[in-house]
């Protein structure tokens, strides 16, 4: 009995840990409401609109996320969805990181997941609001163990697998981190399975971005606007090296800054540098390589936008290489070999300890080591130290949003002041992409030229950019009509101009003290740009019915292996 006690208190302990670094995480999200931060926007009920399919004038950035959310905001709360997407990011993390080194230790298991889920890395994107970028960072580790166990046998890995490539794809990025590791840690014919079928769930987003002959290319400007930036005293080497150095300085956590931060952070750096070798013998010795030049790669991306104009040109010649603009996220791919090998290096140095003292010197090693990441960055807890609070709207939306709604009739929609980010009071002036169009469910042209820091980066939606000529011209509501615009909303509590003379030309529909809308007089000239709708939507049928083979694949093999009595795995030879 006391046997299977221990048994039973060791089997839980890594989901208790993780459990625990998502609650100190994430305790914010007890309060109701939404948040909003950057390109984050939470709404309670988002709606299926064209763009959501990659059927906009735009490039399709938000596919298939935006329709996915629409699809499951249609059948649970808003605020339940987003609050299980944002804590099973961190533990799905933390606890498929700890898994990946089954058989290696608690000691090894608890400070691979706390190094994977506790980092500059989840702390600077969760502020900018890249939660999309980390489903893909929080299904790596999965997708390494799969491997791992279709080597030992398990016939479930395969199909499992395939699903988790597919949760990464809500992303571009993500999918392209999904299939790169598949690719690096998969061997012989399962390896060309899971990229062929990775690959085609990239489709959705693909095949718009192919078929929308009117968007315009990336600015090439943008890669230097995106390049990774020192955020700690190592400088840009040692902050991506540590898994920081994102583009934003606002994003950064100011612990990023501290010389006891930065040594703490060392510290676990150095623990995985001494398990290095023994990864290759939980791994096996093919996959350590790959996964080695695989982080190097990421490593390599993040730098490259610092390093001389190579990938300008890249992102200006090369179709589809505007992706590599922010090649910071890419560090993805450097932050699972990092956690691997921090957890082993953290066990070997318990074993040292514990060969030359007592229990408990190793034991309080390996927690220490445990807590390190902690240390390092405390302004990861609660939220990023307040910074991902939930908000609720004000109520004045709600009104403007069942305005729209009533009367919209499919001519599109365009929030003044016409720019791409605001800073509302009520969301303690935090800057966020405009979220009005996702909380009022209607189709919007979204302005997509940025501004960062002293750099203009012109934005791909020729018709963003006919709307925003149109603004500046003498008879703007002409422009509006001609570029498919019947509805205008005015956002009041944000800092940004609103040409008055424009809204004595405009029908008010509703007024409140945050928010107007207004209707634009005259017949509204349908827009005809962005890609044919048949060819995406058969993509998209395509890549749905390749998710459900997978799912009912993997649900078949499991329970054919419950009736044959066979336990999933055999053991490595």
């Amino acid at each position: 009995m006391p046997g299977r006690r221990n048994l039973g208190w060791r089997r839980w302990w890594l989901p208790m840990w993780c459990g625990l670094l998502t609650a100190v995480i994430w305790a914010p999200l007890l309060r109701p409401g939404f948040v909003l931060t950057y390109d984050m926007v939470t709404v309670p009920d988002q709606r299926l609109v064209p763009e959501a399919l990659g059927l906009g004038s735009g490039l399709p950035r938000a596919v298939p996320q935006d329709a996915v959310l629409a699809i499951l905001t249609g059948i649970l709360p808003g605020q339940l969805v987003y609050r299980l997407i944002l804590v099973g990011i961190v533990f799905g993390a933390a606890l498929g990181a700890g898994r990946v080194l089954d058989g290696s230790g608690l000691g090894a298991q608890t400070v691979a997941a706390t190094v994977y889920a506790w980092n500059a890395y989840v702390a600077e994107r969760l502020v900018i609001g890249h939660w999309t970028l980390l489903v893909a960072y929080a299904a790596l580790p999965w997708i390494v163990r799969a491997a791992n166990r279709a080597r030992q046998g398990d016939r479930r890995a395969l199909p499992l697998a395939i699903a988790l490539v597919g949760l990464s794809s809500l992303t571009p990025s993500g999918g392209l981190l999904a299939v790169g590791l598949a690719g690096a840690v998969w061997a012989g014919r399962a390896r060309w399975i899971v990229i062929a079928a990775g690959l085609a769930m990239q489709l959705p987003w693909v095949m718009p971005a192919l078929l929308n002959q009117d968007a315009l290319p990336p600015d090439p400007n943008g890669a230097d606007a995106f390049a990774a930036r020192s955020d700690s005293p190592l400088g840009l080497v040692g902050s991506v090296l540590t898994l920081g150095g994102v583009w934003n300085g606002d994003v950064v956590p100011d612990s990023r800054g501290l010389i006891s931060a930065t040594i703490l952070t060392v510290t676990w750096i150095i623990l995985a540098m001494l398990g290095a070798r023994d990864l290759t013998a939980r791994l096996g010795a093919g996959v350590v390589p790959a996964l080695t030049v695989l982080a190097a790669v990421g490593v390599i991306l993040a730098l490259a936008g610092a390093w001389g104009g190579a990938l300008a040109w890249t992102v200006e010649n090369l179709p589809g290489a505007g992706l590599l603009r922010d090649g910071q996220k890419f560090l993805a791919w450097f932050a699972v070999l990092l956690a691997l090998s921090a957890g082993l290096g953290a066990a070997r140095v318990g074993t040292y300890v514990a060969r030359r003292a007592r229990r408990l010197p190793a034991v309080a090693v390996v927690g220490a080591a445990s807590v390190l990441p902690l240390l390092a960055l405390p302004d990861l807890a609660w939220g990023v130290w307040g910074r991902l609070e939930p908000v609720d709207y004000p109520s004045d939306w709600h009104g403007a949003r069942d305005a729209l709604q009533h009367r919209q009739n499919g001519e599109a929609l365009i929030v003044l002041p016409f720019q791409p980010f605001r800073s509302f009071p009520w969301n303690d002036h935090r800057t966020v992409l405009d979220p009005f169009p996702r909380f009022a469910g209607v189709e919007a042209v979204m302005p997509d030229t940025l501004t960062v820091g002293s750099r203009r980066i012109r934005g791909e939606d020729p018709r963003a950019l006919r709307v925003d000529e149109a603004l500046d011209a003498e008879q703007p509501v002409d422009g509006l009509r001609d570029a498919g615009v019947g509805w205008v909303a005015v956002e009041r509590d944000t800092p940004g101009h609103v040409d008055p003379d424009l809204l004595t030309q405009l029908e008010l529909v509703y007024m409140s003290t945050s928010i107007e809308v207004y209707r634009v007089p005259g017949d509204v000239v349908a827009w005809a740009g962005g890609p044919p709708g048949g060819p995406v939507i058969v993509v998209d049928a395509f890549v749905v019915l390749l998710l459900v083979a997978s799912g009912l694949w993997l649900v078949v093999v499991r329970t054919k292996m419950g009736r044959s009595g066979e336990p999933g795995t055999v053991p490595a030879k």
